[in-house]
């Protein structure tokens, strides 16, 4: 039977024990198998569509924007399903078995739109599994501790992200350079993910939503405003995290200018293990400095780091600089991805936390398309220097108003 408990209360336990027990540790391998199955297809896929299939650098913006909007409604959806069933893990297994299955059908793929069908269906599995997923790592920690447990969770994820491209490197010198096996072998790992998950993670449910005491008018509007009663400034951090995405275009172009500037096919996957390793290097002490700081100290460096990377991209001529930027490109993960998280549930009382959840990946989703679209334009039409310089002015812009009109949360000013 599935364990069921409360939120924990803060400086309960040891950090050590938190992350390497429980459903931190399950959910952090079961990511850790997710993403060597998704690193071994999709560092490829940009030399695959463009190389193999004849698809353009408009249509893999496309791909990737398509993809990963389509997901955003069902990452809206899911995270209330959670709220209102106050079960998360049905959820969770669902949207990994979806992907799991779906995703190594690239490997027949002979078509362009065949590829944009098999990756709206691998989103549709993340779009399920996201915010629910999330909530669940939250509901399952002290809120002091959620910025390293967040931070752990992404580490390895990003470890998945190593490996996952040594074996296709592995793999394609083995198979003579030939795609097509790779992303069939990528079943295997996942496959496995959806097993330690259905065997090992457990439901961990949030307290119930406590009467609402009565409030001065002007407080229960505040209260009421937005995002479905999360409140204004988290409706304001949604706006300014969307301005941020997009200037975010997929990081497939960064695989396909890296191969530009004289990376080889064969090194890319190793180029994306390199820009793995630095992010996930960076994310246990981003979320740390989460916990000790306050998120959006980290988030606001995060997206200047962002910035600079891009402008470098803008001006990038040789190989090693396509090395040299991925490497730097990890600090804005490890600075970002677990703060922003922290953010969301510091807004979040336990039970909307599902739906908190859910609108922020649905606005980093929703912003995705028009951000990859407008870089494969602006790519098409005016070169990729003036797309990566686009995006860095756009990330300077998000971080400036970040700092200025996004208050700290109650919570962390307590």
């Amino acid at each position: 039977m599935s364990a069921v408990s409360t939120e924990p209360a803060s400086g309960t336990v040891r950090p050590r024990d938190v992350l390497l027990g429980g459903n931190v540790l399950w959910l952090a391998i079961v990511s850790l198998l997710t993403d060597t199955a998704s690193e071994m297809i999709y560092p490829l896929l940009p030399l695959f569509l463009v190389g193999t299939l004849g698809a353009g650098p408009a249509f893999l913006g496309l791909v990737e924007g398509v993809a990963e909007s389509a997901s955003s409604l069902l990452k809206l959806a899911s995270g209330w399903a959670s709220d209102r069933l106050r079960r998360r893990r049905p959820l969770v297994i669902a949207g990994y078995g979806i992907a799991a299955v779906v995703r190594p059908f690239i490997a027949f793929a002979a078509a362009p739109w065949h590829v944009l069908v098999i990756r709206f269906t691998d989103r549709v599995g993340k779009g399920v599994r996201t915010a629910p997923r999330d909530a669940l790592l939250a509901d399952s920690v002290p809120p002091a501790m959620r910025g390293r447990v967040f931070g752990f969770h992404r580490a390895a994820d990003h470890a998945g992200a190593v490996i996952g491209p040594l074996l296709a490197s592995a793999l394609l010198l083995l198979l003579g350079g030939r795609l097509r096996p790779v992303f069939l072998i990528a079943a295997v790992p996942g496959l496995l993910a959806v097993l330690v998950l259905t065997l090992r993670v457990r439901e961990t449910r949030a307290p119930p939503a406590a009467p609402a005491p009565a409030r001065e008018p002007a407080a229960a509007e505040a209260a009421s405003g937005g995002a479905s009663g999360l409140g204004a400034p988290f409706v304001r951090y949604l706006c300014v995290l969307g301005l941020f995405t997009l200037g975010n275009a997929t990081d497939a172009f960064l695989l396909l200018y890296a191969n530009g500037l004289g990376v080889p096919a064969t090194a890319v996957p190793l180029l994306w293990g390199v820009h793995h390793v630095s992010k996930m290097l960076w994310n246990v002490p981003g979320g740390a400095l989460a916990d000790r700081f306050g998120p959006r100290p980290a988030i606001v460096a995060g997206w200047a780091v962002y910035a600079a990377t891009y402008a470098g991209f803008a001006f990038a001529t040789e190989a090693w600089h396509a090395w040299a930027l991925f490497v730097g490109y990890g600090l804005f993960y490890g600075l970002t991805e677990a703060p922003e998280k922290v953010l969301v549930a510091a807004f979040a009382p336990a039970h909307r936390r599902g739906a908190a959840f859910g609108a922020f990946h649905g606005t980093i989703g929703l912003t995705t398309l028009p951000a990859s679209v407008l870089f494969g334009v602006l790519w098409s039409a005016f070169g990729p220097a003036a797309a990566f310089l686009t995006g860095a002015a756009i990330a300077l812009a998000a971080s400036l108003l970040l700092a200025l009109v996004v208050p700290a949360p109650a919570e962390l000013r307590s």
